[in-house]
């Protein structure tokens, strides 16, 4: 069967760490006689992640090492959230969205609640997008996200909160083009890997 993107990661061992990072595209200057600052925002925005795999034996880590190579360097793309947040925070149970792309502030139709540090998803497998919540929003009205829209949504997006068993999530890419893991002497599996949304 030919392999198609972006993959999902492998479900028969989960993810022991994942540290989510994110970077906007920010630069400074200071004087180095007042010490002043400039601070110039381009408006670029990415998550980027680090992942370990639990110390597996070769049945459970075989999964892993595929998707990887699979993917074949920084060619293909799968699917990465936060693993905690299969469920929010809030208590919302359904959630609609509209706005243009490079908008942080957008309007939502919603039941129920969404918390500051929960995720939402807008669009499904290769247009996924993962957004964080900023600032708590209570029913209807307009809900802060980081990042901005990367496209516009005029219609009314359907938002994905969660469903109890998978959490929002977003495309990701390989941050180089190399996969390799490590075996120990009792024929653990070691495997880590490095990741940046696949922004296109």
């Amino acid at each position: 069967m030919a392999i198609t993107y972006p993959l999902a990661t492998p479900t028969s061992i989960g993810i022991e760490s994942i540290e989510l990072r994110a970077v906007n595209a920010v630069a400074t200057s200071q004087s180095p006689f007042t010490y002043k600052q400039q601070i110039v925002s381009h408006g670029g925005q990415k998550w980027e992640a680090s992942v370990s795999i639990p110390s597996v034996h070769r049945d459970k880590a075989a999964q892993w090492k595929a998707m990887l190579v699979g993917l074949k360097g920084q060619r293909g793309t799968f699917l990465l959230g936060d693993p905690d947040y299969v469920t929010p925070q809030g208590t919302v149970s359904a959630c609609t969205l509209t706005g243009s792309a490079g908008d942080e502030s957008v309007t939502v139709v919603m039941t129920g609640t969404l918390l500051a540090g929960d995720y939402i998803q807008l669009g499904s497998a290769s247009s996924a997008k993962l957004h964080q919540v900023l600032v708590d929003q209570s029913g209807s009205g307009t809900l802060e996200i980081w990042p901005a829209l990367r496209s516009d949504y005029t219609t009314a997006a359907t938002v994905f909160f969660g469903n109890g068993t998978i959490a929002p999530q977003g495309v990701f890419r390989l941050a180089t083009s190399i996969s390799s893991w490590s075996i120990n002497n009792s024929s653990a599996y070691g495997i880590s890997f490095e990741a940046v949304e696949a922004i296109v």
